[in-house]
C-alpha cells in the first residue's frame, strides 16, 4: 500500500507566550498543500510485508538522524506495540521530496500518514480522533496531517479548530532556498507578543488584504540572518503574488497567485 504525504503552509504565525515548560504558545492557521505545479511537493510512503526483520528504507533527499528517531518508524513502532496482533512485520519505504528544516512539516506529515496508512492496511478501524491522539505522541503538529484540512491552531499547535479557508482560486507557489533553519534557534530569537490579528476571522478577510494584516513572527529574525529569504518574498510580490510569507520557522517562502479565469 502506498500514499503520498503532503506538506503544509502557515497562514499567519504569532508567538504569544513562553510557557513554564519551555515551550511557546502560538496562534496560526495550518493549510494543506495538496497541489503544487512548479514541482512535486509530496513524499512517497509505501509498506509491504517484510521478508525478514522490519526495516525503514530511505531514498530521495537526505534525512538526518537515526532510524529510531524517524517519525515514520516511531509511528510504526507505536501501533505495532499497541496492536501487535494486527500490525505485522513490514518493510517501509520512504522517498523524501519535502525538504527538511523548511517549515513545511514534511517529517510530521510522514509520521501522521504512516499512522493513517497502517490504519487502512491493517484494518485497525481507528477514528480520526484516535489517530490524532496517537499523532500527538509523535509531535505537536502531527495531528494536523490526520485531518489534513485547514485548521486554526493554538497551544503548541496541537489544539485545532476546523477553518473555512478556500484557496482553490489561487496557485500556491513554494520556493525552498536550501537553507536549514533551526527551530530551536528561531524560537530563541522570538519575543512573545499579543496576536496583532485574530486569525479566526481570516475567512472573512479578502486575500488581497492579508498582506497588511497577517504576518509570521519569525520573519524578522530569520530574514536578518538569511536576507536571501527576504529577497525571495519580495520577488514573489514583484511577480504578482497577492500574498507571500515564510511558512513556519522557515526557510520555505510561499506566494498566492490568482489563477487565470
Amino acid at each position: 500500500m502506498i500514499c503520498f504525504p503532503n506538506c503544509k503552509i502557515n497562514i499567519g504565525l504569532f508567538i504569544t507566550r513562553k510557557r513554564e515548560d519551555g515551550y511557546h504558545d502560538l496562534e496560526t492557521v495550518f493549510y494543506p498543500v495538496t497541489e503544487h505545479k512548479s514541482a512535486p511537493l509530496n513524499d512517497v510512503l509505501e509498506v509491504v510485508p517484510a521478508i525478514a526483520e522490519p526495516q525503514l528504507h530511505l531514498s530521495g533527499l537526505g534525512v538526518s538522524g537515526n532510524t529510531s528517531d524517524n517519525l515514520v518508524w516511531k509511528a510504526y513502532q507505536l501501533l505495532k506495540e499497541l496492536y501487535s496482533d494486527k500490525v505485522p512485520a513490514l518493510d517501509i519505504y520512504l522517498h523524501k521530496v519535502i525538504p527538511m528544516g523548511a517549515g513545511l512539516g514534511g517529517g510530521s506529515a510522514d509520521g501522521a500518514f504512516m499512522l493513517r496508512l497502517l490504519n487502512d492496511y491493517c484494518n485497525l478501524a481507528l477514528s480520526a480522533q484516535q489517530l490524532a491522539e496517537y499523532a500527538l505522541q509523535l509531535g505537536s503538529d502531527c495531528p494536523f496531517f490526520i485531518y489534513n484540512t485547514p485548521q486554526y491552531a493554538t497551544g503548541r499547535g496541537e489544539h485545532m479548530t476546523p477553518m473555512q479557508v478556500d484557496l482553490s482560486g489561487y496557485e500556491i507557489r513554494v520556493v525552498c532556498a536550501g537553507v536549514h533553519v533551526s527551530t530551536r534557534e528561531a524560537f530563541a530569537r522570538i519575543t512573545p507578543r499579543m496576536a496583532p490579528f485574530n486569525l479566526r476571522g481570516i475567512s472573512k478577510l479578502p486575500v488581497s488584504e492579508w498582506r497588511h494584516q497577517i504576518s509570521n513572527d519569525f520573519e524578522a529574525s530569520v530574514f536578518s540572518i538569511y536576507p536571501e529569504l527576504a529577497a525571495i518574498k519580495q520577488q514573489m510580490y514583484e511577480q504578482g503574488a497577492v500574498y507571500a510569507s515564510m511558512t513556519g520557522t522557515g526557510s520555505a517562502i510561499y506566494g498566492l497567485f490568482e489563477r487565470a479565469k
